[in-house]
């Protein structure tokens, strides 16, 4: 089975991801891609006390999850892979290693210089330039916060 989403999201572990979506998809494992905290133990620990016992989380840098992807995705086990940003999404997505695949906008959130899209999701100029990038990787990238709320796909996530 393998990926079963990818998503961006600043909260990274949390209800929305391992309840809303966990309880849908049952993920085994949540792959945390983020360079920061694969080198920090005491936040990773913080992390995975959100984690079902059902599942394993563990955090890797954008280069080692890039080698481990084709592992992810070819596993029997299901599992969620996760950034906390477009940015490292989209170094993930570089030389269309997730091409064909589809990127999930769960929580970004404002902060100054961005505006609203949805209620869940503020982009900036540079946000939107990455959402364009990670198409341009061969990505489908979709906007939605839980299951069974409404998706908002493509170049309507793009307006100002």
């Amino acid at each position: 089975m393998g990926i079963v989403l990818l998503r961006v999201d600043e909260r990274l572990i949390h209800g929305q991801v391992t309840l809303g979506w966990g309880s849908q998809l049952r993920p085994s494992a949540y792959w945390i891609v983020d360079d920061d905290l694969a080198e920090t133990e005491w936040e990773q620990e913080l992390y995975r006390l959100g984690t079902p016992a059902d599942a394993i989380s563990d955090f890797f840098s954008v280069r080692s999850a890039r080698e481990r992807f084709s592992d992810w995705k070819a596993s029997p086990s299901r599992s969620v892979v996760l950034t906390r940003d477009l940015d490292h999404m989209l170094r993930l997505a570089r030389r269309r290693l997730l091409a064909g695949e589809s990127v999930n906008l769960g929580g970004i959130h404002h902060r100054p210089g961005r505006t609203e899209v949805l209620s869940y999701l503020f982009l900036d100029d540079d946000d939107r330039g990455r959402i364009r990038a990670v198409e341009a990787e061969g990505v489908e990238v979709w906007a939605q916060d839980l299951p069974g709320a409404g998706e908002v796909r493509g170049s309507a996530l793009l307006h100002d």
